[in-house]
C-alpha cells in the first residue's frame, strides 16, 4: 500500500479500493484518486430507477475500456475477434452485480462510453468508491455504485 493511501486511511477512515482481477497481465487495486490520472470524460445521463423513478445526474471519470486496457487483458491482440469472448463482471460493495461484454466497450465494436465515475453531480466519490455509468442504458440497473471489484474473464468453457 502506498504511503499516501495509508495516510489517507489513518486521517479520515478507509479509502475505497477497486480490485481489477481475472484474465489480466497487470491486476491492480485502484482508488478514486488513482483513477483521476486517466483522461476524464463527462456524461450527463437520465435513467429509470426502479426504486426512485427517473434520475438525472452528471458524472465524470475515465472510460472503463481505458482502465482495463492498462491492466493488460489476456486476449491475443493479433486476433481481432479473440476479445469478443471476454466478459466483464462488476460487483458493488452492496452486492449489486452487472455483466458486460468486452465488445460493448471496445472502440472497434460497440464503442459504448462506459465510465468508472469518480464524481456524481460534482461530488467526489473517494470514500464510496467509483460508480459504473452506462450512458446508453435507459434503465439504471447496471449503474453499480461503490464498485469493489471488476473481473475480466475470457476463459469460460466453449459450448458443445
Amino acid at each position: 500500500m502506498s504511503d499516501s493511501l495509508a495516510a489517507a486511511r489513518t486521517a479520515a477512515g478507509p479509502v475505497a479500493e477497486l480490485a481489477l482481477m481475472g484474465d489480466l497481465t497487470l491486476p491492480a487495486r485502484l482508488t478514486v484518486s488513482e483513477l483521476l490520472s486517466w483522461p476524464q470524460h463527462r456524461a450527463q445521463v437520465s435513467f429509470d430507477c426502479a426504486t426512485s423513478g427517473i434520475q438525472q445526474h452528471r458524472f465524470t471519470g475515465p472510460f472503463l475500456h481505458d482502465v482495463l486496457v492498462s491492466a493488460g487483458p489476456a486476449f491475443d491482440p493479433a486476433r481481432r475477434k479473440d476479445r469478443l469472448r471476454f466478459l466483464i463482471a462488476v460487483r458493488g460493495a452492496d452486492g449489486h452485480r452487472a455483466l458486460l461484454s468486452w465488445a460493448e466497450i471496445d472502440p472497434d465494436f460497440g464503442r459504448a462510453p462506459v465510465l468508472l465515475a469518480v464524481t456524481i453531480d460534482g461530488t467526489p466519490l473517494d470514500r464510496a468508491g467509483p460508480q459504473l455509468v452506462l450512458p446508453q442504458d435507459r434503465c439504471g440497473a447496471r449503474y453499480i455504485s461503490g464498485i469493489e471489484a471488476i473481473r475480466v474473464d475470457g476463459g469460460y468453457t466453449v459450448w458443445t
